[in-house]
């Protein structure tokens, strides 16, 4: 059980009720989807978001590799369109604009919208449906690259929103998602990314089927490190798609030898989360026999799991901090630990950090360097204890 992994808490809400839901991972028995059940509808979570994708300097980065590449591939220029579904605060199609190139952003947090639009980026506040990217293909015109970058996985009618994607694409245009690869979940044991905000759970070959009843046919596929190891697909309508390069046949291999083409070849994780729980539980229980203090680092979704499912609070891990100014002064949900800005670091001067958003380890290492002042040290949960 656990509450919506975005659900900050204001302290003047600290006594209140708070609403938990089960998280309880499923697979079909018939076209192999892992997923949630949509126990809150989509518009609950994500019409009032707190997750700002500008805040993670290696994110944008990697965002602009990706617009200079596809620039590069499709020779896009002034007479394309790029149309980004989630495209949040603008991290991404900022990089298109900057090269001139017109853009289209549909996002449906307005408050995260506000500030794409404030950047120069035109955005509509949609949720993309069937109905809604027809729409905004009328109003817009069809797209020659249509960007879906972790999003896929936290609609619950991942068939409708295909069916949107396609509406919005040229006939002769192309669509990329980015999405978590479930072989990595189950590979690294990163069953922190398992929250309500994620509805499915998805292999190549559960997302091919599904942009496939769009008339989406997978040409390409790049293996990723980002998110704990992701999946960047590349798709075409198509009457235009052409054969699939051999990278697409590899990954489909090394799911089927990794058991992900059957309900039998998913067994055996549950076992493996446990370890993770009981070894972080060991850790902070000696710590705090010892004497030692541990803060956190980040309050991302993943985080929320994770601390929720181990039942960890206050008393093993005092705070954590964050760079995103809308979550400091709040309290994570189910555990309210409370988030301050970084320089709680310095001020206090932790034994240990828990470094709950893992998959930017590099990144973060390098910000917290100056923790070896006072001998502090880092520790990473996931995919096994590391103390650094």
């Amino acid at each position: 059980m656990s509450p919506l992994c975005e659900s900050y808490v204001r302290s003047e809400n600290l006594d209140s009720t708070e609403n938990f839901y089960p998280l309880h991972v499923r697979i079909c028995d018939s076209c192999l989807l892992v997923q949630l059940p949509a126990y809150v509808p989509a518009e609950d979570i994500f019409s009032d978001y707190a997750y700002f994708s500008s805040y993670s300097e290696s994110w944008v980065a990697h965002a602009k590799r990706y617009a200079d590449s596809m620039i590069d591939r499709l020779s896009l220029g002034p007479g394309s369109l790029v149309t980004e579904v989630a495209s949040n605060d603008g991290y991404l199609l900022q990089h298109f604009y900057q090269a001139g190139i017109p853009v289209l952003g549909v996002e449906p947090a307005r408050n995260v919208a506000t500030v794409a639009v404030s950047r120069g980026i035109r955005t509509e506040v949609e949720f993309l449906r069937p109905e809604t990217g027809a729409q905004l293909a009328e109003r817009h015109g069809q797209a020659d690259l249509v960007a879906a970058n972790n999003v896929l996985a936290h609609v619950p009618d991942i068939r409708g929103f295909a069916i949107g994607l396609r509406a919005l694409v040229k006939d002769t245009g192309v669509v990329t998602l980015e999405f978590p690869h479930l072989l990595r979940l189950i590979e690294r044991r990163q069953y922190d990314t398992i929250y309500h905000e994620h509805f499915s759970y998805l292999s190549l070959r559960t997302a091919a089927r599904a942009l496939g009843v769009a008339g989406l046919r997978v040409v390409d596929v790049d293996e990723l490190e980002t998110h704990g190891g992701s999946l960047r697909v590349y798709a075409r309508p198509a009457d235009a798609a052409g054969e699939p390069t051999s990278r697409v046949k590899a990954v489909l291999n090394a799911e089927d030898a990794a058991g992900l083409h059957t309900v039998a070849g998913h067994a055996g994780f549950a076992g493996q989360v446990l370890k993770i729980k009981g070894d972080l539980l060991r850790f902070l229980l000696s710590a705090a026999a010892a004497g030692r203090s541990v803060a956190g680092y980040g309050a991302p979704g993943k985080g929320n799991t994770l601390l929720n499912h181990c039942g960890i609070r206050s008393d093993l891990v005092a705070y954590t901090v964050d760079r995103s100014l809308v979550k400091q002064g709040k309290f994570l949900p189910g555990t309210h630990i409370p988030i301050y800005a970084p320089d709680r670091l310095r001020e206090t001067r932790p034994d240990y950090i828990l470094v709950l958003p893992w998959n930017l380890r590099a990144e973060i290492t390098k910000q917290l360097d100056y923790v070896r002042d006072w001998g502090g040290r880092l520790v990473f949960p996931i995919p096994e204890l590391d103390v650094i």
